[in-house]
């Protein structure tokens, strides 16, 4: 891997909260993610399935981690199960992780190959009660794919039918939409990476340049940086481009005058970063488009004062929607008349700003939270409003990541990524 050894008391933490939510008598099964085909040998980049990542620390291929707080033998309370590794595959696919690396990285005495699997699975069966299947149940799921867990699960009960079954994503819900200092060190880590590729995209940009050579920039500053990439698809989005929402083409060329919504974000030890800046193609916005950025700035920066302990996700965006309302009628964008007679289940400022103000990050750019329950310290959240005019040819959309406090406002992990109107014609012009 890039990224720097994580020090293993983060999953050694993980593994001893989760266990608290287990039934007595029970086990739980977390599984790699596939590496998934393209076609004739060509596969996809491996990625960690990220709560095996959570519990563990292993990001390899072909793992499994068993967690069973009451089995009778100490040394079974924490398996994992890896696939062996030989001389051979470490000239042809490099070092897979040893017995010795394993528990360096996650803090599990108990390791076997795969091999022995089947085998010391049946024995811990035979002494549990329960089994945890892990399930992806994020309310933005939408899983097309039989995954390894799901083939994993439907084998397992189809063995040992006699066993209950219960559902590990509650408890990694609750538990990942809280983050540990270390975690947010890492978060960090990958925000600093992105302020560093934003930085050279400022120097970078002019008019003519395409939106694919500032998606490479963005690259090339990553991987110098020892991250793998992005942490999602890039929105690199020019001109009118910027009012698709989820634009990912950034295949077109970037004209004088107009503006650039970026939304990307380096990932960093599989930790995710999330932001949004727009920028003017021209080093200098109009006045119309510095009038407009001030406003969606000005609700980001309100908004973001929202997030503290106690706050409930559907009453914040309420809150926001007035922000954004008020803001609106200021831009002449809406009128009283709009706001009189809008529809409550699309009120009107949906017609410029239509998406959610923040979503959970972390681990996934798109983390797990339980939205039904009040805000905590700890947890992280973008902070993205925007406004698209599609009869003005530009969208503006602004976006930080955020550590709910135990008291005062949030704390900012991009706070160092300018983002005021005249920091960023400042170094364009520089």
């Amino acid at each position: 891997m890039k990224y720097d050894k994580i020090d293993s008391k983060l999953f050694i933490k993980n593994r001893k909260n989760f266990a608290k939510f287990m039934q007595p008598s029970s086990l739980a099964i977390f599984n790699s993610n596939d590496i998934y085909p393209t076609g004739a040998d060509s596969t996809l980049p491996f990625a960690q399935h990220r709560d095996i990542f959570y519990l563990s620390g292993v990001d390899q291929e072909e793992s499994v981690l068993v967690l069973f707080p009451d089995a009778p033998k100490e040394k079974h309370r924490e398996v994992l199960f890896l696939k062996e590794t030989n001389e051979h595959i470490a000239v042809w696919e490099g070092e897979k992780l040893t017995k010795d690396k394993a528990f360096e990285t996650s803090g599990i005495k108990t390791v076997y190959w795969l091999k022995d699997m089947e085998k010391v699975l049946f024995e811990l069966m035979t002494q549990c009660d329960t089994v945890y299947l892990n399930t992806n149940e994020h309310y933005r799921a939408s899983v097309e794919t039989e995954t390894r867990e799901a083939r994993f699960a439907k084998k397992l009960k189809d063995k040992y039918p006699a066993h209950s079954v219960a559902k590990s994503n509650p408890i990694l819900q609750r538990l990942r939409s809280v983050k540990d200092p270390i975690e947010i060190d890492l978060m960090q880590q990958a925000c600093d990476i992105t302020e560093k590729a934003f930085r050279r995209i400022l120097k970078f940009t002019k008019p003519g340049v395409w939106e694919y050579n500032l998606e490479a920039e963005f690259m090339h500053e990553f991987l110098n940086n020892r991250s793998k990439g992005f942490a999602y698809t890039p929105i690199i989005a020019s001109g009118n481009n910027a009012n698709v929402l989820h634009y990912i083409e950034n295949n077109q060329q970037c004209k004088a005058g107009d503006l650039i919504l970026i939304d990307a974000g380096a990932e960093y030890a599989n930790y995710s970063s999330d932001m949004s800046r727009t920028i003017p193609v021209s080093g200098k916005f109009t006045d119309r488009q510095k009038e407009v950025y001030n406003a969606v700035n000005r609700v980001k920066n309100e908004a973001t004062k929202m997030l503290i302990p106690g706050t409930y996700w559907e009453q914040y965006h309420i809150e926001v929607g007035k922000l954004m309302t008020s803001e609106l009628l200021g831009l002449s964008l809406l009128d009283k008349a709009d706001v009189q007679n809008e529809n409550p289940d699309w009120p009107a400022y949906k017609k410029y700003f239509m998406h959610g103000t923040s979503h959970h990050i972390g681990l996934d750019t798109h983390d797990y939270g339980l939205l039904h329950e009040p805000m905590q310290a700890n947890q992280v959240f973008t902070v993205e409003p925007g406004i698209y005019i599609p009869d003005e040819g530009f969208g503006i959309r602004l976006e930080d990541d955020v550590v709910i406090q135990e008291s005062g406002e949030p704390f900012n992990l991009m706070r160092n990524i300018p983002i005021e109107v005249e920091e960023i014609e400042d170094i364009m012009n520089s």
